[in-house]
This record gives structure tokens, sequence and C-alpha cells, in this order.
């Protein structure tokens, strides 16, 4: 028994320095970090997010991977196609003339296949020579060819069908059931019609985004939203590329929480309290629920203390989840691409551990039959 209480007392020595600083743990406390942000050479700065300082920082310049792509809104197109180049054109005409410039007794119908809409717009017929027929619908351009071969043949009768060149067509590229080129059926056919024309998009997509490509410019808007508000689905135009592809944003998640890992964003915006159910929470009995941080990388250009920028390009929000105020801000706090949210530890696990470590050395002394 004085073996033991000797030992007992040579542990107490060793460990009480230990429990007056820090004892090594798996993430910092929180009040090591705000010590740092207070010294002179402190290469960062720290915020408390509260109710009065949303307004200022939703204000600041965005950071990490978050392209602001602008999106067409809606609009209501004819329910007709328009003829383009590149359009082919199927010509019937029928005479019934004995002496028929295109007919022949026996056949009284004669067929031009695949007649393709030139570059300029026309097209090339025997007998009239070359008609414009560009950004005419089917009906009109009927119409049109009709009247100048009657100039020639008074008693033929045409019809014609139209099958949509690259310019009446639109490419899926990706992220659905079935990529590929559709023709659009006419001047009203949107996005969603397109996503649905080609299936749906694929299961497993994590927050999907959509991407409109027309001519040299990118436009982007997320799936969710589009769903969201018809006012976003916008009209296509022939030569359109759209691609379905998943959200690449991501957050990193360290120190107490309930899973340190890179978080894919499963929505457009994500709050501090979101990123802190994906990552798993505070782990019990061992993380500092006053002492959430969330570290942040800012462009040089950013710098602008007070309501347009932070003091530091680096910079560390505070949020304490103790109080009805911190509930609430962390609630409306965005998260940015590629920040790490940190939960830190509390303090009094250094004491924890120290009666820990004495108690296991009771225990083993114990089962030693020391006791």
């Amino acid at each position: 028994m004085r073996l033991l209480l000797s030992l007992v007392a040579a542990v107490s020595l060793i460990l009480l320095p230990a429990a007056c600083g820090r004892l090594p743990g798996g993430a910092p406390a929180s009040e090591e970090i705000i010590r740092g942000a207070s010294a002179a050479d402190a290469d960062f700065a720290l915020y408390s997010v509260t109710r009065a300082f949303l307004p200022s920082v939703a204000q600041w310049p965005i950071t990490g991977k978050q392209e602001r792509l602008s999106w067409i809104p809606a609009s209501t197109g004819a329910k007709t196609q328009i003829i383009q180049s590149g359009d082919q054109l199927t010509l019937r005409i029928w005479d019934s003339s004995d002496n028929s410039l295109l007919t022949s007794q026996e056949q009284k119908m004669v067929q031009l296949q695949d007649v393709r809409v030139a570059a300029n717009g026309s097209i090339f017929m025997p007998y009239v020579g070359n008609v414009n027929v560009l950004g005419l619908t089917p009906d009109l351009a009927r119409e049109k060819l009709q009247d100048a071969l009657e100039a020639i043949v008074p008693s033929a009768q045409l019809q014609l069908d139209m099958a949509e060149g690259r310019n009446n067509s639109v490419d899926l590229v990706s992220g659905v059931a079935q990529p590929g080129t559709y023709p659009m059926p006419n001047r009203n056919f949107s996005v969603m019609g397109l996503i649905s024309a080609g299936g749906g998009i694929s299961s497993g997509l994590n927050n999907p985004q959509i991407r409109l490509v027309r001519g040299h410019h990118i436009y982007g808007t997320s799936v969710d939203a589009l769903l969201n508000d018809p006012r976003l689905d916008t009209l296509l135009r022939g030569g359109d590329r759209v691609f379905v592809e998943e959200d690449e944003r991501y957050f990193l998640s360290f120190g107490a929480t309930g899973r340190e890992d890179l978080h894919i964003f499963s929505k457009d915006a994500l709050s501090a309290m979101d990123a802190m159910s994906i990552s798993g929470g505070f782990q019990d009995g061992k993380a500092d629920p006053q002492g959430l941080l969330v570290l942040r990388e800012y462009e040089a250009a950013a710098v602008a203390p007070g309501l347009r920028g932070p003091r530091q390009t680096r910079v560390v929000f505070s949020l304490d989840l103790t109080s009805a105020d911190g509930l609430f801000s962390a609630r409306q706090f965005q998260i940015n691409p590629g920040d790490l949210v940190m939960a830190t530890e509390s303090p009094i696990n250094d004491a924890l551990t120290i009666s820990n470590i004495i108690g296991n050395f009771f225990g083993v002394f114990s089962r030693a039959g020391v006791l």
C-alpha cells in the first residue's frame, strides 16, 4: 500500500505541470488560437460571428472555387421550327399536266430528297434556281417555293418536309442517361425539355450543376434552382451545348468533429451549422462548443478592413454555439469552398485525461492484487 501511494504521488508530480498547460490532443483549444490572434506579429485576423457581424462578412469577396456564372431567364418561343443553314429539306412536287417539265405520264410526282440548305440560306430547285429560305418556318418556305415554281409550272403543287441540321440541334454532353445530339422540335425547346429527352439526370450526382455553353459564353445554375423556379427554364438555341455535372466545391473538417474529411457541397449554399451536421457534429465530451472555428484565406486584393473586406488575407471566424445568438448566427454564416471547419477541444479534457491516467493506475494495481 505504501508503494502504491508513492507511485501515485510520483505520477501526480509528473502530471501537475501538464495540467497547468496543455496536454497533447487531436485538435487545438480555442484559446490557443485566440491568444495567437492578439499577438503583435499575428498573420491572421480573428472575427467573432454574431448577428451584428453577418451583414459585413456577406459583402466580402468570394473565396474558393465558386464561379458566379450568370443564367438566362426563361422566355416563350414559337411552337414552330425555323429553317437554318445545314437543314435538309425533302421536296415532293405533283404535276398532273400531260406535258409537265417535272413529271412523266406514268409518275405524276417527283421527289427531291435531302436538299441541304446552303450557308447563305438558299436551296436550288430545277427550273427555278436558288431560293432563299433562311429563317422561314417550313410552312412559309413551302409557300415561297410554291410561288416560285408556279411561275414555271403553273399546275404544280409542292410539299416540304424538314430534317434538322446542326444549327437546329443541341448537344446534351454529360450527366444524363442518354447523352447525344438532339434536334430542336420547335423554338420553344427548353433546358428541362432537353434533359427530359435525354432520359433525366444520372442518379448519384451530388447537387448536380447545369452548364450551358453558347458561343464563347458559359452560363450556369444548379438543377435544384432550376426545379424550384420555372423562370430559370431558359430556351435553347441551335448549337447550344448543355453539361450536367456534379458540384465540385468542398470544405474540410478537422479537430474534434465526428469525421475529419473532405466534404462535397450537398446543396448550393451551406451554413456553418450545415457543415457541422455533414461532418458528424461535435465529439461528445471532447469538443468545445464555444470554439467552432472556420479558417478561410482571401486574395491579397480582398484585404480592405471594414465593410468591404478583412484585415488580413488569412481569417479565422469564431462561433460560440452555447449562446442563442451564436446558434442563430451559425445558421446564417455561409461556408465558402475550401474553408476549414475546425471543432476545437475543450480545456477540461486536460483534467479529465489526468484523472483517467491516475484511475488507470489504480485499476492496474487493483487487478494485480496490490490493493
